[in-house]
């Protein structure tokens, strides 16, 4: 047994994987969207498994309440405001030096999805709102690449495993996303840790499922594990997809292909932030900005963000492709006015 193999020697004991479960999970590769608290842990299972190459996909940084839930932070990653994907990196780099990293400090929208998930073998859902999930789920039944649904907030969390043309999508399942506002987020109704890890094992084995070719095996149902009462269901799904879903029914791209293409304010779960992203194709100076900022209020600048104090309520940080954190308030006209303020758009 070579080397590698040996780091590897008892996972390949577990018979249904073997030696050639694991040869295939080496060559595996796996997109992993957003790096909190369930993509950290994600990607530690994957990096641990041995998977071949994973893209590490965030565009926020570490802050310090982070490091209650997300296992690969610690308080120098919260204390330098590291993007979060950087982190992952260093982190997993340290822990398994054979397997490919690819760290990206984006926040993936319909115009780098294709970019970024068309050359994989799955994607694990990581995320902490449905615009990207509906997004991944689109590029998932266009492009006939599986992705597990992850989800998690209080207690209770949720897993699914899609696999295009073989199961209902998400869309099958959720015809529109929930309304602002309407469903509990970590910011409303807080999060404990432990859920975390439960959801993610539920992703991270069937994940090891499909990479290594064991589809018999697959969890067909959904999902549903409510820690603090003690309640777990696994709930059946329809075996066939909806014919009249809008997307495996329709082939109809809402979210890869939205109709409004502009400027486009998203809440972030947790974070008590409006993320502004200026449109298509936009590259802002940071350094530049530093300097005019600067006469605003304290600005901090590293290799990949600038951060700057605007009041004692309302903060910025500032991304090279456009991106802006609006930090102190949930009001996204307030925060698109603050953006266009100090930014200019």
């Amino acid at each position: 047994m070579t080397t590698e193999m040996n780091r590897y020697s008892r996972q390949i004991l577990f018979t249904p994987l073997g030696l050639t479960g694991q040869e295939k999970l080496s060559r595996a590769r796996v997109a992993i969207v957003g790096l909190g608290a369930l993509g950290t842990a994600l990607a530690n299972h994957m990096a641990r498994a041995g998977v071949g190459m994973l893209r590490l996909i965030d565009r926020d940084f570490v802050e310090e309440s982070n490091l209650q839930r997300q296992m690969l932070f610690d308080e120098a990653d919260a204390n330098g405001f590291m993007p979060k994907a950087i982190a992952a990196e260093q982190k997993l780099r340290a822990i398994n030096s054979t397997v490919t990293l690819e760290a990206h400090v984006t926040d993936l929208t319909w115009k780098n999805a294709e970019a970024l998930l068309t050359d994989v073998d799955l994607i694990l859902d990581g995320s902490d709102n449905f615009q990207v999930r509906y997004l991944i789920n689109d590029l998932s039944i266009k492009h006939g690449i599986p992705w597990i649904y992850g989800g998690a907030v209080s207690a209770r969390g949720m897993s699914y495993t899609i696999r295009p043309g073989i199961t209902p999508c998400l869309r099958c399942l959720f015809p529109e996303a929930p309304a602002p506002g309407t469903t509990e987020t970590c910011d409303t109704a807080g999060v404990i840790g432990p859920i975390i890890h439960v959801i993610a094992a539920y992703q991270a084995v069937e994940a090891m499922k499909i990479l290594s070719g064991a589809e018999d095996a697959l969890e067909t149902r959904m999902r549903h594990v409510d820690l603090w009462h003690n309640q777990a269901q696994a709930l059946q799904v329809s075996a066939q997809k909806n014919p009249h879903c809008p997307c495996c029914g329709l082939r109809q791209w809402d979210y890869l292909d939205p109709a409004d293409k502009e400027t486009q304010e998203i809440s972030l779960c947790g974070r008590h932030s409006v993320q502004i992203s200026l449109g298509r194709h936009v590259a802002l100076d940071l350094d530049r900005l530093a300097e005019r900022l600067g006469q605003v209020g304290a600005a901090e600048r590293n290799p990949f963000m600038l951060r700057v104090q605007i009041d004692e309520q309302h903060r910025l940080a500032i991304f090279p492709d456009g991106r802006i954190l609006v930090q102190g308030t949930t009001d996204t006209a307030l925060a698109k006015n603050m953006a266009a303020k100090y930014i200019g758009f």
